[in-house]
């Protein structure tokens, strides 16, 4: 923008001298070969790499060439003033510095020295001249100098918040990454767990039953070993339906997790004559099978815990759809928890079933007055079909 302002106005220069009809004769001749320099000058910078027209030495050469010939051409027709005026854009390229004052104090003297009648000036009247040029000096070199400033602080905001939304979304994407991860994880260890149950139970079942089979093809009273089989296969059959249920509770069948937790706590509390308050709170939004699932055993294991150790009076529990996170919370006002960091088995249960969906377990107990079992899961919705 500002390499154009030469030619603009020396152009608006020319016109409008070459327009005047008070021309003296000869006028014409002198003022176009006053200009052709100062055409020129501007032109040869142009034409110079930018790289090199950027270079604070190029930039001082460049603003003397244009103040010297808009020196001469003003005191050759004020209206070369329009000229002058370039002075004023040049000067920014020094910006931000001591020179930016420098240059428009010069071209502001140029401007002034041009117009001024010398041979009438007095004393009072230089003087108010040079009080014009010292506040032009810091009204336009303060302008210029303010406006490089808020332009870089302008630019580092823009840098900061593209900075900003650059790491948001990187951030963004590790955490679907980690949900990814914990969700394959949890899918893993679901695979192990069956893994076991089979091992340790239909395996172990089926190798006795083929046993007792191969047993009672050896003897004539087989009657023992065929009864022994079919018991054996009861039992089996008994476990492989115990291991296909614990897959998805029955009360998540035909609800979501805020009507099962209501089927749970009205049994639970015909079960055990504790008083259990339910409370749901935020807004419920359907969640994956596996968040539901990990939240409704973790509800039924405490609960469990409550009844069995806790000898509590009362009980609360609490399902919060908090945005991005689920919150599940369990009191009661029992004896409470000696070592909330135990070990034991159903406490390992609920921090490895959490684990296992990204989700994590907090417990909160003293002695005496009761304890409070806290989970947070993400909050993973089910897929659409």
């Amino acid at each position: 923008m500002i390499a154009v302002v030469p030619y603009v106005t020396l152009a608006a220069s020319l016109v409008i001298s070459l327009a005047s009809p008070d021309q003296p004769e000869g006028g014409i001749g002198r003022t176009l070969a006053l200009t052709a320099p100062a055409l020129a000058w501007n032109v040869g910078h142009t034409l110079l790499p930018a790289a090199v027209r950027r270079r604070r030495t190029v930039v001082s050469i460049h603003f003397a060439g244009v103040l010297a010939t808009a020196a001469l051409l003003a005191f050759h027709d004020p209206i070369f003033v329009i000229y002058c005026t370039s002075g004023f854009f040049i000067a920014a390229n020094f910006a931000p510095s001591k020179w930016t004052f420098a240059a428009v104090a010069a071209t502001s003297c140029i401007l002034y020295s041009s117009t001024l009648d010398w041979s009438q000036a007095t004393a009072q009247l230089i003087a108010f001249h040079l009080v014009i040029i010292a506040v032009q000096t810091v009204a336009i070199g303060g302008g210029a100098i303010a406006g490089i400033r808020i332009e870089e602080r302008h630019s580092k905001y823009r840098k900061a918040l593209s900075d900003l939304q650059a790491a948001l979304e990187e951030n963004a994407d590790l955490h679907a990454q980690l949900l990814t991860q914990a969700h394959q994880a949890g899918i893993l260890d679901e695979r192990q767990r069956m893994a076991r149950e089979i091992h340790d139970t239909l395996a172990q079942g089926l190798t006795g039953i083929i046993t007792q089979l191969r047993a009672a093809q050896r003897v004539k009273d087989s009657d023992t070993h065929v009864e022994l089989a079919l018991t054996l296969a009861q039992d089996s059959l008994t476990e492989a339906r115990r291991s296909v249920a614990a897959l998805q509770p029955h009360q998540l069948d035909d609800a979501h997790l805020p009507d099962a937790m209501a089927t749970l706590a009205r049994n639970w509390t015909q079960a055990n004559g504790v008083d259990l308050h339910v409370e749901v709170t935020g807004d419920r939004v359907p969640l994956s099978p596996a968040i539901e699932v990990t939240l409704f055993r973790v509800a039924q294991e405490a609960l469990a815990n409550v009844a069995n150790h806790a000898g509590a009076t009362r009980a609360g529990l609490t399902l919060s759809y908090a945005g991005s996170v689920v919150l599940l919370d369990i009191r009661d006002n029992g004896t409470g928890i000696h070592n909330p960091d135990g070990k034991g088995f159903g406490l390992s249960s609920m921090r490895q079933r959490l684990r296992g969906v990204g989700g994590s377990l907090e417990i909160e107990s003293t002695p005496g007055e009761g304890t409070a079992v806290s989970a947070t899961v993400p909050a993973l919705q089910e897929n659409p079909r």
